[in-house]
């Protein structure tokens, strides 16, 4: 039994030992712990304000985007879709560029609270080169049924045909020709305002109109 104690009684002073020196050690490293926790912690601020300065810087450039028709005239297919995405987000869309292979005539897909999706279908050309009525042909036939959209449009920086400009009124298949886009990227209107979009229904005008 006595030498139970002794052995407990050496277990409890190698302990508090062990305490005491872990104490001792926290205590005269505590400034340099506490300068790692303030680093991090500092480091972690100024990520998260440069990440949301940077949101708002980008926001605030969106809302003053105006692009000239010269401006587009000098783009390629692929700028040209990116800026008409930035024109979107502009106008307090949810907008992504989708264009490209496979793309089923759409190039940006957008998305609104209030007015549903819209598909657009974009077509750089030459100056003073025409869009004819196949365009709208293609985006009629994919823009529902593919893209669950309740809204298209065909946008150029060029022209459209009469036969095109005619067959998408009647089918419902809104346009933005050189004149509009003017309206639209230069003068700062909202492409929904411009085209008087309406509100998203419970079944997409496509698939009332097929």
């Amino acid at each position: 039994m006595a030498s139970a104690a002794v052995v407990a009684l050496a277990v409890l002073v190698m302990a508090a030992r062990t305490v005491t020196v872990t104490a001792g050690a926290l205590i005269d490293a505590w400034p340099v712990l506490l300068a790692f926790v303030t680093a991090g912690g500092v480091a972690a601020l100024w990520r998260v304000r440069r990440s949301v300065g940077g949101r708002r810087r980008k926001g605030a450039r969106l809302a003053a985007l105006r692009v000239t028709l010269a401006e587009f005239d000098a783009m390629d297919d692929r700028r040209f879709e990116c800026v008409l995405r930035d024109l979107l987000v502009r106008d307090g869309w949810t907008a992504r560029r989708v264009g490209g292979g496979g793309d089923q005539a759409a190039d940006v897909i957008g998305d609104h609270t209030v007015l549903g999706r819209i598909v657009v279908q974009a077509k750089h050309t030459r100056v003073g080169g025409k869009v004819g009525s196949a365009v709208m042909y293609g985006v009629k036939g994919t823009a529902g049924p593919a893209h669950r959209a309740d809204h298209a449009v065909v946008v150029t920086n060029g022209l459209l045909t009469r036969d095109a400009m005619t067959w998408g009124n009647r089918h419902t298949v809104h346009w933005v020709d050189r004149d509009r886009l003017q309206r639209w990227a230069e003068s700062g209107a909202a492409l929904h305002e411009l085209l008087k979009l309406p509100a998203r229904s419970r079944s997409s005008w496509f698939k009332r109109a097929a």
